[in-house]
């Protein structure tokens, strides 16, 4: 849990809150189609367990955040564009909302999806 202190208390922040704001940004930059799992185990359990963090992993050391994003994205759209568009969302977006630095936003494409064949 990451803690982030004010004039009036502490207040608290979890990885899985962390891990939806991140998913959520993540899913609206423009050429990603889907998440992935960065392993088997974490595909199994995305199936047993209704999961909405998929695909994201959340490290705090106390200073600072580190995101990892495992992602699909979408077949013909330049893939560097479409990484750092995500990297710059998620950080930007954990920061206004979370007020805690994020250090770094790994991008991890593990997959390209054909949408559209016509």
């Amino acid at each position: 849990m990451e803690e982030k202190k004010n004039s009036i208390g502490r207040v608290y922040v979890s990885n899985n809150a962390i891990s939806t704001i991140a998913y959520q940004s993540a899913l609206e930059s423009y050429g990603v189609v889907g998440m992935a799992n960065k392993d088997i185990v974490r595909g199994i359990s995305k199936f047993l367990f209704n999961n909405p963090t998929s695909g994201v992993i959340v490290n705090y050391d106390g200073n600072s955040i580190k995101i990892d994003m495992y992602i699909i994205i979408e077949y013909g759209t330049r893939i560097s564009s479409v990484a750092n568009s995500i990297a710059n969302n998620v950080k930007f977006q954990v920061e206004k909302m979370i007020g805690i630095s994020v250090e770094s936003v790994d991008v991890h494409v593990r997959g390209l999806r054909v949408s559209n064949p016509d």
